[in-house]
This record gives C-alpha cells, structure tokens and sequence, in this order.
C-alpha cells in the first residue's frame, strides 16, 4: 500500500509539474495581452484553455478559477511592489502542505491555493522595454524681445573710428534792431568728438560628435548665442562707461533729471510724477521725446498707482496694449536697472555704427581642435555708439527724483 501510494504521488506530481509549466506560459501569455489592452483583459479563448486545462487536471479547482478572475481585475490596477509567486511555485508550496496526500484521500478542496502574479514596471522590468518619445528641439529661457539697438538709428560704417563736429557752445547776438544800429555779435564753438569702434562676442568648444548626434544643436546655438551678445550690447549701450572697449553709454551721457520749477512743490511724488516732469524737461529743451525706458519692475509699480480715492491711475497709462505717458510710449528692457529711467528722443540722440555686424562662425582651425575633433563657435559683432545730443536724454533714478519733488 505504501509503494502504491508513493507511485501515486510520483504520478501526481508530473502530472501536477506539467500543468505547472503549461500553466505558467498561458498566465504570461495572459498577462501580457492584458498589459498591452487598454482595457486590461485578456482574450477570453485563453482564459478558457486555462480553465480546461485546469478541469483536466485537478478536479474542483475553484481556486485556480477564483485566481484567472483575480489576475484579470489586477492587470486593470496599477500596483507595484507587489510579491510574485508562479502558478508552478505555488504548486511546490501546495505539495508541501500535504496537497497530494489530501486529494488521494478525497479531500480535493483542501488542495486549493493562491497565486500572486502582480507585475509593475518597477519590479519586473528591466532596461527601456516602454516606448519613448524624445522632443528634439531644445527648450530654454526666453531672451529679450526688445533690444536698444531696435530703438535707435543704425548706421554702417567701414572705419575703425566714427568721429563727428559737435557744438559746445553757442553765444546769440540774434536781435531786434534798430535803422542804423549795429547787430549783436553771435558767437559759437565746435569740437571734433569721435569714438572708437568696439568688439563685443564670446566663443565656445564643443566636440564634432555633439555636432552629428544632437539634433538641432547648431540651429540652437545660432539662435541662442547671438542673443546673449546683443544683451551684452543692451548694457553698453545703455550703461557703458565710454573707456574702451566700453562704448558711451546712454546714461553715461544723457543730461540728469532736474525738477526745476517743480522742485518741493508735488505732495506724495511718485514714478508717474517724476516721469511727467522729465518730459517737460526735454520740452523746455525743444525736444519731443519719443521712448521712455523703465525696468519692468518700475512700470509695475506705477500700474498699481492708486488715486486719493483708491482709485488705480492704469487707465492714464494704458491706452491699448500698448502703456505710454502722454502719447509717448513706455519701453521695458531687463537691460535698464531697477530704481532707474530714462526719458528721450533716441533719434536725434544716438546711433549705433556696425562695422561687423553679429555673426555666428563655426571653425575646426583653432589650437588642437582638428587632432581632438572639436568645433569652435564664436559670436562677434564691432559696433560704435555716438551720443550726438545729451540734451535729448534725460535719465535719473526714481528715489532722487521724488525727494527733489516732494514738498517740504
């Protein structure tokens, strides 16, 4: 009795091997065609070899049916870090418990078991098996969408200094006069004022291969250097202190704010009092301003400007989209520091000369370039600044300014 019931358990145990191994190939199968459905199933024409397969085999088997059911709702659920257990583990575990030795004795419900086949990317997948989608365009901050240069006059030139005659003074004998009187004498004085043209540019290395492998890349920095050149040249036209290689700049020459007859005489003066005030400035010089220059910061600060009625003073700012102060529109630019304005007519007060205009080169004849396959990228304008008119500008800073207006 005892050999035959070891023959018995032999023979169960293939057979119980076997359906372990088949079984395991259709729950991957299974699985894997619930994965790929976006509904999380799998055909039903597997389900159902399963489940012969099962009747087969092992009689009663309410746990390997109650299990296909289980595997199908958790395929539809995204759970991970989930223990694994095979069909045929789960099997060797049953086997273990006395499995066989209860289904020889009648007791077929007592064989049941569970199998745990939760899968997730993390826990069972290795390398990049999901598709990707890679952007080849490259993403970065945006630049300036105004620059100085777009505000003033340009010119070309193919020196490498722009001089011109500038009056320094002028004395007028220009007068009513009488029959037989003498006309008074004017007098005036002329200088030669010239600047030098300037260099301003960077350069960079970067190996052949990034070249042939990164998508876009020479389109990217065609674009992005030459803004970073132009922001340079932002600053110098605006702040350069005119000793080489600096250029003259705006608020170098540009004449300073002066309150003049209202000076101590606006209570609680603000950004939009000052700004007024600069622009009868350049009128009582015979000059019609046409930009107004503010840090982005400083034209905020001035939209919130509240009426003694709490009142916002936006609607004499705004006129469209476009914000200006007495027909005169409101330029920002990062470039101009925060605190700071200016106030001008650029046509008549400057030009920008370019002597190279702004280039982006690409060579492999520099230093060790060829034998290490690097590719050199230079950006390089020569440009001049000539401030023909001071008088035509005038700038300051907002907290010197009020407190000359500001009444006692």
């Amino acid at each position: 009795m005892f050999l035959k019931n070891n023959m018995m358990n032999e023979e169960l145990k293939n057979q119980l091997d076997q359906i372990g191994n088949i079984v395991d190939q259709k729950i991957e199968k299974a699985f894997n065609q619930a994965k790929d459905n976006a509904k999380g199933e799998y055909e039903s024409s597997l389900k159902s070899e399963i489940d012969n397969l099962s009747k087969d085999y092992l009689s009663k088997s309410e746990a390997l049916n109650k299990r296909m059911d289980e595997m199908e709702m958790a395929s539809k659920k995204t759970l991970s870090g989930a223990s694994t257990k095979s069909f045929k583990a789960a099997i060797d575990e049953a086997l273990k418990n006395g499995a066989i030795e209860s289904m020889t004795k009648g007791m077929a419900n007592a064989a049941r078991f569970e199998v745990k086949a939760d899968m997730s990317l993390g826990a069972d997948i290795t390398g990049v098996v999901a598709a990707e989608t890679v952007v080849d365009s490259i993403k970065y901050d945006p630049s300036r969408s105004i620059h100085i240069r777009s505000l003033i006059p340009i010119g070309s030139t193919d020196a490498q200094v722009i001089r011109f005659p500038k009056e320094s003074a002028y004395s007028d004998g220009a007068a009513a006069t009488a029959e037989t009187s003498a006309f008074g004498q004017t007098d005036f004085n002329l200088v030669a004022t010239s600047v030098n043209v300037e260099k301003i540019g960077t350069y960079l290395r970067i190996t052949g291969e990034m070249l042939d492998d990164v998508k876009q890349l020479s389109s990217y920095l065609s674009a992005r250097i030459p803004q970073k050149v132009l922001s340079v040249e932002d600053n110098e036209i605006l702040n350069g202190d005119g000793s080489s290689p600096n250029l003259d700049g705006l608020f170098t020459d540009g004449t300073a704010f002066a309150a003049g007859s209202f000076a101590l005489g606006i209570e609680s003066a603000n950004e939009f009092d000052v700004l007024t005030v600069a622009l009868n400035q350049l009128a009582l010089s015979n000059y019609q301003a046409d930009t107004i220059l503010l840090n982005p910061t400083d034209l905020h600060k001035i939209v919130l400007l509240k009426s003694t009625a709490n009142e916002y003073l936006r609607n004499q700012i705004f006129q469209g989209l476009q914000p200006a102060i007495m027909g005169v529109p409101i330029v920002v630019n990062t470039a101009v520091t925060a605190g700071k304005f200016l106030v001008g007519n650029l046509r008549q007060a400057t030009q920008l000369w370019i002597r190279e205009n702004l280039a982006v080169e690409f060579s492999r004849e520099d230093s060790d370039n060829f034998q290490k396959n690097f590719v050199t990228v230079r950006a390089m304008e020569r440009v001049a600044l000539t401030n023909y008119q001071p008088n035509a500008i005038v700038q300051g800073t907002f907290s010197t300014a009020k407190a000359a207006l500001e009444t006692a």
